[in-house]
């Protein structure tokens, strides 16, 4: 009974910790609790939240992407040139997108076909991702104009546009997950990717299905972001990947495979890390602290996905009895 209740517990970290952190910031400062705030943080968190969607798909079959944020910029950067250019807002945006895809469809050739480490391709993807977005824009910042901002305001029935689409990519993302045969796959693939492949499922498909949708929204969240900033920065998406790996593993993600949701999982954690740093500037504190608390949170992400597949396993052992041991004469 014991054991039930702390995994109880260890499976809703999340929830229990956006509870404490949202009294005590409650506590600490009316401002915190005004609505205008409460609906920044939902529409601040959107960009987080849609990349670390992307990010859970991929950690549910035991991989990585350490890409994402230099998709991101590179993403931004093709659309950002483009509508410098005098190119439809929807033609540039769409570029982007293909964008993202595209370095997804990179990541996942290397990653099943060559059979290089997630951790290797990816990263070698950051870096370049980064370089040719730097040259590209010849590491100069680009002001975008009204038109593109004004997404990032506008609301429809009084919801703005950024949580908007948020709640069709996580409905869809969650509905992929819990209700298809595609979804199921990948829950078995990331659980044990041979028992998998004896089964019928094509493992190779799915890795490379999953590389590409964290790559599509690595771009997608970069646009949401655009919208929001109205600036194409040389800093733009830096750090994003290690903030969508903190998200999805808060919400319950296992960095091992096979096991996470996206509602309410990934996005609590994604809401939760935008609560944070909200709190911290209304608090008015030290911003030399912001990279310390965010690097304590990834860490505490870490140490409770550890903690949470211990339990697990634990409790799923089934005890030894001597008699188990005990044969006829």
């Amino acid at each position: 009974m014991n054991k039930k209740l702390g995994l109880r517990c260890l499976n809703n970290a999340p929830l229990l910790l956006f509870a404490t952190v949202f009294l005590l910031l409650g506590l600490a400062s009316d401002r915190f609790l005004d609505w205008q705030n409460l609906l920044n943080i939902g529409v601040q968190s959107s960009s987080t939240a849609i990349v670390a969607i992307g990010m859970t798909f991929v950690l549910l079959t035991a991989g990585v992407d350490l890409s994402v944020g230099g998709v991101m910029f590179v993403a931004v950067a093709v659309a950002g040139k483009m509508i410098y250019s005098g190119q439809p807002l929807w033609l540039s945006f769409l570029a982007a997108l293909v964008v993202g895809i595209i370095a997804g469809v990179i990541n996942a050739f290397f990653v099943t076909r060559m059979k290089i480490a997630a951790f290797v391709v990816t990263l070698a993807m950051l870096f370049f991702a980064r370089g040719f977005g730097l040259w590209f824009t010849q590491t100069r910042a680009m002001n975008m104009p009204d038109k593109v901002t004004a997404i990032g305001t506008s609301s429809v029935l009084g919801i703005p546009i950024p949580l908007l689409v948020l709640a069709v990519v996580c409905i869809a993302a969650h509905l992929t997950l819990s209700r298809t045969p595609f979804g199921r796959q990948i829950y078995a693939v990331g659980n044990n990717s041979d028992h998998a492949r004896k089964a019928g499922i094509s493992v190779t498909r799915n890795l490379f299905i999953v590389y590409v949708i964290c790559g599509a929204c690595a771009a997608l969240a970069g646009l949401l972001a655009l919208t929001q900033t109205g600036a194409v920065s040389p800093s733009f998406g830096e750090n994003k990947e290690f903030s969508a790996i903190a998200a999805a593993v808060l919400g319950g993600t296992s960095l091992f495979g096979g096991r996470g949701k996206i509602l309410p999982g990934t996005l609590f954690g994604a809401v939760l890390i935008q609560t944070v740093e909200n709190g911290l500037v209304i608090l008015n504190a030290n911003p030399y602290l912001y990279p310390i608390i965010t690097s304590l949170i990834i860490f505490f992400a870490i140490l409770l996905d550890s903690i949470r597949s211990r339990a697990l396993e634990s409790f799923h052992r089934r005890p030894i009895r001597p008699t188990d041991f005990q044969t006829n004469p």
